[in-house]
């Protein structure tokens, strides 16, 4: 690939964590080969995370199944849920904000771009706050997969807001202590709900 001799290249580190059986997978951003090492990773159940830029969902998957990526279809829909971020510009600060989130139920077979999702969440610029569907199919999948009810689901799902919503506010947590904090919650969680004040 005209790489130097000795240099490790993104495509390598993918290749090789991957053989490695992670929980997870994180990437800063794919944009060429490595996308495709990434996405076969997912389809065959390794959680994967990752930034790619696009205006939109479409834009989004016409780019990975076009030149130079060229992703079949079947791959793209190895991709659950698309979080798109904008950059909001004001007069006296500049923001950034998770525009809306897209559950991905299917992929057209062509390089539309086209896509059938479910919009669970949305963001309202007129009073800067999150809109919910009330609807989610990530939870149902998850249900019907872990036998735990879409009820339970949706009660953690706001245990969980509540904590990092806590967290958020507290200006005396730097980063190691959160990160402290969210892996005590997976061992203990009634113990961290408890510390921080927060009811089942």
């Amino acid at each position: 690939r005209g790489n130097k001799y000795g240099e490790v290249t993104l495509f390598d580190l993918l290749k090789e964590s991957f053989r490695q059986n992670p929980d997870y997978v994180i990437v800063g951003e794919v944009r060429g080969e490595e996308t495709s090492v990434l996405f076969q990773g997912m389809a065959s159940g390794h959680p994967s995370m990752s930034t790619f830029h696009a205006s939109s969902v479409e834009t989004l998957i016409r780019r990975l199944q076009t030149p130079p990526i060229s992703l079949s279809s079947s791959l793209v829909e190895s991709l659950n849920i698309c979080i798109s971020v904008s950059h909001i510009k004001e007069l006296k600060r500049n923001l950034r904000r998770v525009r809306q989130i897209d559950e991905i139920q299917s992929v057209d077979q062509g390089t539309s771009g086209k896509a059938e999702t479910n919009v669970p969440y949305t963001w309202d610029p007129r009073d800067d706050k999150f809109k919910s569907s009330g609807f989610s199919k990530i939870l149902e999948q998850m249900s019907t997969k872990s036998g735990v009810s879409t009820q339970k689901l949706r009660g953690e799902l706001s245990l969980r807001t509540k904590l990092l919503t806590k967290l958020l506010k507290d200006t005396n947590i730097d980063y190691k202590e959160f990160s402290h904090i969210i892996n005590s919650y997976y061992k203990e969680p009634d113990g961290v709900l408890k510390k921080h004040g927060i009811k089942r």
